[in-house]
């Protein structure tokens, strides 16, 4: 019996867990706090790259990291005049060697990388680039690493009531396969569609703001689904991809043009 009665106590403890409103109103669940997820972050990006850099794979290619670092630096610079409280990031974006790779990726408090193979097999123009690393950036500005991290603590709690209270259950086995693979689902696929469309919305705002055509959103996606062949671009294993996601985003272009077509002096963020 007083196993049982660990499970309402995890409830309580989830249902009274702060909720917060993600950038374009979306309520998220937050066991993790986004100051938790960009130390975490700080300290795996490192970790990351440690042995790359060892191995001579970062920033290895002068003219590929300057043109990176320019287009980044503008989204920078916009994402930072639009969330005030980024200016005290420690932002970083790292170009890695692995022509086979097709992805980039952005950790909490703007830790980035983009791979060689995305740029090598998608070929993507300044405006293609910055729809990715303007994507990337949403991630972090809407604190989908928190929201990750606090869906993954979540299963490892349910994980830990189901197991306990199912030591006196013939049905334990089956509850904790369902948690157990709910978990894994969460690593595998740690950007969820709802996270993805979020990303999508408020990265082709600031790649326009940052002055580079909103229209490049869609013809990326075109590009980035020939980029694999038969095989998908790892970049879809962590940034599920709708059928309509193309459809969508030139549906957007328009309602951004306004941001792009503002003549006026686009600042970089010095990387």
């Amino acid at each position: 019996m007083k196993h049982i009665l660990l499970i309402p106590i995890v409830l309580f403890i989830l249902s009274t867990t702060a909720c917060t409103t993600s950038p374009t109103g979306r309520s998220q669940f937050m066991l993790v706090s986004p100051e938790q997820a960009i130390s975490a972050s700080k300290e795996a990006y490192v970790q990351t790259l440690k042995p790359l850099d060892k191995e001579g794979k970062i920033d290895n290619d002068p003219a590929v990291t300057k043109r990176v670092k320019l287009v980044t630096g503008r989204l920078i610079s916009q994402a930072i005049k639009q969330y005030p409280h980024t200016r005290h990031w420690e932002w970083s974006v790292k170009v890695i060697d692995d022509p086979e790779m097709v992805n980039a990726w952005c950790m909490a408090g703007g830790k980035m990388a983009i791979y060689t193979g995305l740029l090598k097999k998608v070929k993507p123009t300044d405006d293609e680039l910055a729809q990715v690393m303007g994507h990337e950036i949403a991630h972090a500005l809407a604190n989908h690493t928190a929201e990750k991290m606090s869906v993954q603590m979540a299963s490892q709690i349910g994980m830990v009531a189901v197991a306990v209270a199912a030591s006196d259950s013939d049905y334990g086995g089956a509850a904790l396969t369902g948690a157990a693979l709910a978990a894994s689902m969460a690593v595998e696929l740690p950007n969820s569609r709802t996270a993805e469309r979020e990303a999508d919305l408020m990265g082709i705002e600031l790649a326009a703001r940052a002055g580079y055509n909103p229209n490049a959103a869609a013809t990326l996606w075109e590009k980035m689904a020939k980029a694999g062949g038969s095989t998908p671009p790892e970049f879809f294993s962590t940034h599920p991809s709708p059928g309509n996601r193309q459809s969508t985003l030139r549906g957007l272009a328009p309602k951004m043009m306004p941001y792009y077509q503002q003549k006026i002096a686009r600042p970089v963020y010095p990387l």
